[in-house]
């Protein structure tokens, strides 16, 4: 009996002499990365600023209300996506990272669901008034929040130190809105940590094809949640992509990493979402520290968190699935910004990220802009589900 050939479609001659290329990565500079894509001028952000703009440092941590009813399945959520309790009170819990922030999510605790607004640190109490002016808003003092007191060095008329002005540590927060309503929080004189929780982990030694560093010694791990080292950064969808784009890039030092267009009806780019990092001039910032995307309804799409390695984002997107958790979209790599991925929505139907291995950049890097789509989402994953984009 005749043997038949395992391929019988009219391609296969084709792909037995045009075989399909195998798949690479590579580390390149930004400017290489970019080459062949559309860079923004900078005078798309810097020419409407007629005042000098509030200098945001870092983005500092996350306010929501969530509902008293499933306080405690949030809790375990929470403990489970790798958080720690620092503080809780009656009214309100403050969770923490390992890293030196006194705390990355605060949650008040309230009837409904609510998105409070990210808080950015601003570089001085100067800013932090200008952020007030600029929303016509109180300034109010932080007393219950984790953080240690403080004094400022003062030098007297001989040149001498002293200690004075003793603060509370726990900072001052303002709250204001932006154009499309969301809050917008800003603090200052907050203390950090003295160093991080846990010290830096040695990267895990690894024997590739050609280099094997990895001798006589063997890979263990322990199960358990990812430990998150810090809140990297957060998003909106909104309506109005250029009022929205305005107000932040022209009151703030905030200037797009990237940006995505859509074509019109005339065949014009109508741009639909920006990813904006703090622009500290030479120094290097995280790829995007916040995000917005033209979206049918407006609401916070999701919070991101900082975890240490691919390993450890893996057995935590393990554990939270074999907890029963929900999860979103994950494991993946962006496309822009680089980070490989892993979305959930945690009990009350916010979404939260972890991730790793985000890109840097600085004044120097250019801006980007091109066409929105699946394939601006992710160089691998599994398909980007529609809630995701909702």
């Amino acid at each position: 009996m005749e043997a038949k050939s395992p391929t019988t479609t009219q391609d296969a001659p084709d792909r037995m002499h045009d075989p399909p290329t195998a798949n690479s990565g590579k580390t390149v500079p930004a400017v290489q990365a970019m080459k062949g894509i559309e860079h923004v001028s900078p005078d798309r952000w810097t020419s409407a600023a007629s005042t000098p703009k509030i200098r945001i440092t870092k983005l500092s941590h996350m306010r929501y209300r969530q509902p008293a009813s499933n306080m405690d399945n949030l809790v375990t959520f929470l403990l489970d996506f790798g958080m720690e309790i620092v503080k809780r009170t009656e009214n309100a819990i403050w969770f923490g990272g390992y890293g030196i922030d006194q705390y990355i999510y605060y949650c008040e605790i309230g009837q409904e669901k609510e998105f409070l607004g990210g808080t950015w640190e601003v570089k001085t109490f100067e800013d932090l008034e200008r952020a007030a002016k600029l929303g016509n808003s109180n300034i109010v003092e932080l007393k219950d929040a984790p953080g240690g007191g403080r004094y400022s060095l003062i030098r007297n008329e001989d040149n001498q130190i002293n200690f004075a002005n003793k603060s509370s540590g726990q900072g001052k927060l303002v709250t204001i809105h932006d154009p499309e309503g969301f809050p917008v929080n800003f603090i200052h004189g907050a203390t950090p940590r003295a160093r991080p929780i846990k010290q830096p982990t040695e990267a895990l030694q690894v024997n590739d094809e050609f280099s094997k560093p990895r001798k006589g010694a063997f890979q263990r791990f322990q199960p358990g949640p990812a430990a998150i080292h810090k809140l990297g950064h957060f998003g909106l969808t909104i309506h109005d992509f250029e009022l929205q784009f305005r107000w932040y890039t022209t009151n703030f030092n905030l200037v797009p990493s990237d940006m995505l267009y859509v074509p019109d009806t005339d065949g014009n780019k109508v741009d639909v979402a920006a990813f904006l990092h703090v622009d500290k001039g030479k120094a290097y910032s995280d790829h995007h520290s916040f995000f917005f995307s033209v979206a049918k309804d407006k609401h916070v799409h999701h919070s991101s968190y900082e975890v240490h390695d691919y390993d450890s984002q893996n057995m935590g997107h393990y554990w939270l699935k074999e907890k029963g958790y929900n999860p979103v979209w994950g494991l993946g790599r962006h496309k822009l910004g680089s980070q490989i991925f892993d979305y959930w929505w945690d009990p009350n139907g916010f979404m939260v990220e972890h991730y790793i291995d985000g890109d840097l950049v600085n004044e120097d890097t250019p801006t980007g802009r091109q066409l929105a789509g699946d394939e601006s989402l992710a160089v691998w994953s599994e398909p980007v589900p529609s809630t995701f984009l909702d």
